[in-house]
Formats: structure tokens, C-alpha cells, sequence
């Protein structure tokens, strides 16, 4: 690729759909250049605002069409603070030759030990225990835990999230077992874990994680059937997609106890939520995760554990997204583009 043409400090760059914490982030990450901040998502109506500059950063609100483009005829970089870049219209963007960057990562480690909260919590029984001295009932019956060490961790979706998750079990000595289309058999080795099919890490696990990505195909992944090869009194944990396990087939495997208890970080029905980020954004999405979960009967029973979406939801992982958009800006105006999409 072509180097890109450098442009000069002092740029003026204009941040769309910012949150007041990030402005004083951003201004000391990019102190050389001149930054504007709109609380609102760019839009045709204030996209006059911006009409000469080159550089804009914006979040999935900001729906960035034809007609948008073609009134800022100096842009040259667009900068999405998000994984997806579905918001932006790439075609028109080539052809303008404006450059687009993302964030292709930046909560893997954050989610992974959300996950082994999720699996504490239910291992030693620390929600039941909390309940219980809320009462003043002090009592020990009931709450025996186990050991994580020695019990096999089945990962379903060994991506970058999952190979956390996998480093995070091999340090409590778990034995892992993984299913994913993407085998990569070399690092298996390093962290010391086994490839298997799905109806293996099923059948063989004590405690099995869902980090998979939601679509066609992996639409109730668990299901009444695979659940039914479930090892019996397992653990079932999901902070990926609601969508990939069947409700139903779920309430009925803790009734049947076929699972022991499941720890949730995500519901079937907010499948709509594409982006984390979303929540922090939109108070729609914060009304129709509360509805969603209102006398759900999942969160009645004493061994499921669910907390609202906020496995992502660490200051760290914020503050990498914008440090990411911070460098690829930096990159870009140094004529050595990152994370293009």
C-alpha cells in the first residue's frame, strides 16, 4: 500500500457521540492538534460544522452516508471508535478516497476475567452467601464450594477473548479443553490446551464458557439438544451473545439439573446490541435491557448468576478504545495508516 501523504500538526479533528471524561483523555493523547467535541452523532444537519476539516472521529450513531460525504469534500480520515464499521458507508468512502479506521480490539482480557468472576461467584457460592447475611442469617449450610483446580474448562470460541480466558485456567490448573473453527495447533501447545469437537468440550467439561461471535450459525448453539450432552451438575457461563443459547432449553437443563447453575452476562433478546459501547450511549437500549430482564424467571433461581452486560465495562478497556483512535489518528497523519478497514 502506498504510503499516505503526511498532514501537517496542529490538525483539527473533530470528535462526534464524546462523553465528558473522554475529552481530557483525548486532548493529552493528541496535545499537538486542535480538537472539537460534539455530544451529538454527526449528522447531515451538523455536518456543515465541519465542512474543512480533514480528520473526524465518531461512534455507531453517526451513520455516514453518501449525502454526508459529499459535503465534506476535505475529509481524508474517518476514525469509528467501535469494532463494526457498519455505520459507514465504505464504497462512497474508497471512492472519495477517505481512509476508515476501527478498534478491531480492546476488551479481551476485561471480558475473560468478568468470565471467571461469573465462574468464582458460582464455584463458591459467593451471591448466596451475600443474600444470606443481607438477612443476618450467618449460616455456612448450603454453601460448600469446589475446587476450580483439577476441573476441566471447556471454551467455546478460542479467539482473543477465549485465549485469555484459557491463560486465566491454566493459572487456577485447570485442565482446558476448546472448540473452535480456527484451530491454531502451535499455541495449543504453548498454553497447553486440547482442540476438541464441540460435542467433546460438552460432554467432558465441568465448567463451559460461550465466546463465540452471534450469527446464522452459531444461533442457539446450545440448544435442547446439545444440552442433553452436557456433562451432568456442569457450570454454564455466556458473557458473548444471549442469543447463542436457547432460553428455554437453558431453564429446563437447571430444572432438569443437567446444569448445576449458569453464570450470565447476557440475555436472549438483546441480540440487537452490536456494540458494548451501545449501553453508554443509547438510554433506549438501558429501557429495553431492563424490560428484557424484569421478572425473567432465569433470575429467580438462586443458581444463576446474571449481571447487565457489563463484562466489557472496565475504565481500562475504555480508555484502550480511545487510545487505539488516538494512534490510529497519530499513524494516519504520520503517513503510516493502522487498523484500515
Amino acid at each position: 500500500m502506498n504510503k499516505i501523504k503526511k498532514i501537517s500538526e496542529g490538525t483539527k479533528i473533530a470528535f462526534f457521540e464524546i462523553k465528558g471524561w473522554e475529552k481530557k483523555f483525548l486532548k493529552k493523547r493528541l496535545e499537538k492538534h486542535r480538537l472539537e467535541f460534539y455530544n451529538e452523532p454527526l449528522k447531515l444537519e451538523n455536518a456543515k460544522k465541519i465542512k474543512d476539516l480533514e480528520i473526524v472521529s465518531v461512534f455507531i450513531y453517526s451513520k455516514i452516508n453518501r449525502q454526508i460525504l459529499q459535503g465534506l469534500s476535505k475529509l481524508k480520515l474517518i476514525a469509528t471508535r467501535s469494532t463494526g464499521f457498519d455505520h459507514i458507508d465504505l464504497r462512497v468512502s474508497k471512492q472519495s478516497k477517505i481512509a476508515v479506521c476501527n478498534v478491531p480490539f480492546y476488551g479481551e482480557n476485561t471480558v475473560a476475567e468478568h468470565t471467571f468472576a461469573l465462574i468464582l461467584s458460582l464455584s463458591r457460592n459467593i451471591h448466596k452467601s451475600y443474600m444470606r447475611t443481607m438477612r443476618a442469617d450467618f449460616s455456612i449450610e448450603g454453601l460448600r464450594g469446589f475446587d476450580l483446580e483439577g476441573k476441566t474448562l471447556g471454551v467455546i470460541g478460542a479467539g482473543h477473548i477465549g485465549l485469555h480466558v484459557i491463560k486465566m485456567a491454566k493459572g487456577f490448573g485447570m485442565k482446558v479443553l476448546a472448540y473452535d473453527v480456527h484451530q491454531d495447533k502451535f499455541l495449543a501447545e504453548v498454553l497447553g490446551f486440547e482442540y476438541v469437537s464441540l460435542e467433546e468440550v460438552l460432554k467432558k467439561s465441568d465448567i463451559i464458557t460461550l465466546h463465540t461471535p452471534y450469527n446464522k450459525f452459531t444461533h442457539h448453539l446450545i440448544n435442547k439438544d446439545t444440552i442433553k450432552l452436557i456433562k451432568r451438575g456442569a457450570l454454564l457461563i455466556n458473557t458473548s451473545r444471549g442469543g447463542i443459547v436457547d432460553t428455554e432449553a437453558l431453564i429446563e437443563a437447571l430444572d432438569k439439573k443437567i446444569l448445576s447453575g449458569a453464570g450470565l452476562d447476557v440475555l436472549e433478546g438483546e441480540d440487537l446490541i452490536k456494540e458494548e459501547k451501545q449501553l453508554l450511549y443509547d438510554p433506549k437500549k438501558l429501557k429495553a435491557l431492563g424490560s428484557l430482564v424484569k421478572d425473567h424467571i432465569l433470575l429467580r433461581k438462586d443458581n444463576v448468576v446474571f449481571t447487565p452486560h457489563i463484562a466489557f465495562y472496565s475504565q481500562e478497556a475504555l480508555e484502550r478504545i480511545l487510545e487505539t483512535t488516538a494512534k490510529n489518528i497519530i499513524n494516519f497523519l504520520s503517513g503510516n495508516p493502522q487498523n484500515l478497514v
